[in-house]
């Protein structure tokens, strides 16, 4: 203690004989304790702001990445050639040759975070630019947000609707499957229906026990003779068993039952009356390698137009090119089919439920070219497009049915006159709120007027998507493994024969 008094004592002369101080505490001792001081602090402030920098740098990253996560989707469920991440096609009428591409199908496991992405239509009227080639841009004007519906003018070139036209022509055209019924084959479907409601319990009645059980039902809906009982009488029936407390239907609950699903009163309840009906011809033309690069092409300007995975559009439905001629019409339909836990998904029933009620066509969207253009008539009517609410019983107004567009075409309320080259886009799913296809948008009802003078030429892409998506993910990876077990056949890149499917619903 004596030693630091003296030391403090010398220092103290020391500062005193050098240079007298006001104060007598020690100059040098005393700033040095409070410069420690604000240095600490100082450090901890700075450490605190730069972490508080730091937390909101790795916020903003994340949330970049999210935001082109959503809205350029999380990649494809199976890469190939024909990204959307590039333009495709060229400007003006010269015609585009691709270079040569593989065959080669590569699978990705399935990610819960694949989602679909969908194009947003902000208001009616609003008009955004596209690009589909290298050097030019389009305009794309929402046109009804209810289905949500855009027009893009000059999607194909006039050169392009020419070819196509021609390769229809030159692979010929059939009368479609639902075009309307003479009545020579009207009587004929109604001969089948002389049957007996016991006649048909008894055909239903596989073990003849004298109940109808689920299973009996089921196992007739996958029968390809059961023509004279329509897939809506059969939900119907598997309706009412699935309501019975006991999972059964005897004789007599058949027979109520049997007796609705043929004769619904359909005048008491408002509902529209008429049964789809469609004049038309048309044929398929396939769009996967080797096919003509006008095909090849437009398949592609679709892919990076609605930003799908390629492998949804390539795994679609061929494009189906359709001619009216005058006096042809097609009455208001969905191309889609609801959601249901009983039936599966044509494209994907290489890998569906074996006992699903029926097959049904699941299309997420539709894309329609118009490949030409029609003197008087032929639109494309959207009765209740961007109706308030929908209600099937609406569809009847003042007497008339709305869904028969050859009598009420003029009463709907979008009508889009068709024009060479101009494409419609419209979705004819919801979103499940997960980024995936759910509930069938009603309002994408839709038909065609009939052609009063002229011919129209039309083409339908449809984008197969099943409403499970992890039925979608196992369908893609059969393809796949039967496409890498025959490289060589083209037709494995065509997973499934659409020539007995392929017919709006």
């Amino acid at each position: 203690m004596e030693d630091i008094q003296e030391d403090f004592s010398g220092q103290e002369e020391y500062d005193e004989g050098d240079k007298p101080l006001l104060s007598s505490y020690n100059p040098r001792y005393r700033p040095t304790r409070l410069h420690v001081q604000r240095s600490s602090i100082c450090s901890r402030a700075y450490f605190v702001v730069v972490m508080v920098f730091f937390h909101v740098y790795i916020l903003n990253v994340i949330g970049l990445l999210l935001y082109v996560h959503y809205n350029n989707g999380s990649g494809d469920l199976v890469s190939g050639e024909g990204a959307s991440s590039s333009p495709v096609g060229d400007s003006g009428t010269s015609l585009h040759h691709p270079a040569p591409t593989s065959n080669e199908l590569h699978v990705e496991d399935y990610s819960p975070s694949v989602s679909l992405p969908r194009i947003e239509g902000i208001r009616v009227g609003h008009v955004q630019q596209v690009s589909l080639f290298p050097d030019r841009t389009h305009e794309m004007k929402t046109i009804s947000l209810k289905p949500l519906l855009f027009e893009i003018p000059g999607f194909l070139s006039e050169e392009e609707c020419r070819v196509v036209v021609q390769l229809a022509q030159l692979k010929g055209l059939m009368e479609s499957q639902s075009a309307a019924s003479s009545q020579g084959q009207e009587e004929s479907n109604q001969s089948l229906l002389f049957l007996s409601t016991e006649e048909v319990f008894s055909l239903l009645d596989l073990n003849q026990d004298g109940l109808l059980q689920k299973q009996e039902i089921v196992s007739h809906s996958r029968s390809r003779d059961g023509t004279w009982l329509s897939p809506h009488s059969l939900r119907q029936i598997l309706t009412s068993l699935e309501a019975c407390p006991t999972g059964i239907l005897t004789l007599e609950d058949f027979r109520h039952v049997y007796d609705d699903s043929q004769h619904p009163s359909q005048e008491q309840s408002g509902k529209p009356r008429s049964q789809f009906k469609q004049r038309s011809k048309h044929t398929w033309l396939y769009q996967g390698p080797g096919s003509h690069h006008v095909l090849h092409t437009l398949r592609n300007r679709v892919t990076t137009l609605t930003r799908l995975p390629s492998a949804l559009v390539e795994l679609s439905e061929p494009l189906q090119v359709i001619r009216y001629e005058h006096g042809d019409f097609s009455n208001a339909h969905h191309d889609s089919s609801p959601p249901h836990s009983k039936t599966t998904c044509a494209h994907t029933r290489l890998a569906g439920n074996t006992s699903s009620l029926a097959e049904v066509s699941c299309r997420y969207l539709t894309m329609l070219f118009y490949l030409s253009s029609v003197e008087e008539g032929g639109e494309t009517t959207f009765p209740v497009a961007d109706n308030r609410t929908y209600e099937e019983q609406a569809l009847v107004q003042d007497g008339f049915d709305l869904t028969d567009t050859k009598e009420t075409c003029g009463r709907g309320n979008l009508r889009v006159k068709p024009s060479t080259g101009t494409a419609l886009l419209w979705y004819n799913h919801l979103s499940d709120g997960r980024g995936w296809m759910g509930e069938l948008d009603e309002y994408s009802l839709h038909g065609d007027c009939p052609v009063r003078r002229g011919v129209k030429w039309v083409a339908n892409s449809w984008v197969n998507v099943d409403p499970n998506h992890q039925q979608q993910a196992r369908y893609q990876r059969v393809v796949a493994q039967r496409h890498q077990a025959n490289p060589g056949m083209e037709e494995q890149y065509q997973p499934l024969s659409h020539s007995e499917l392929h017919q709006d619903l």
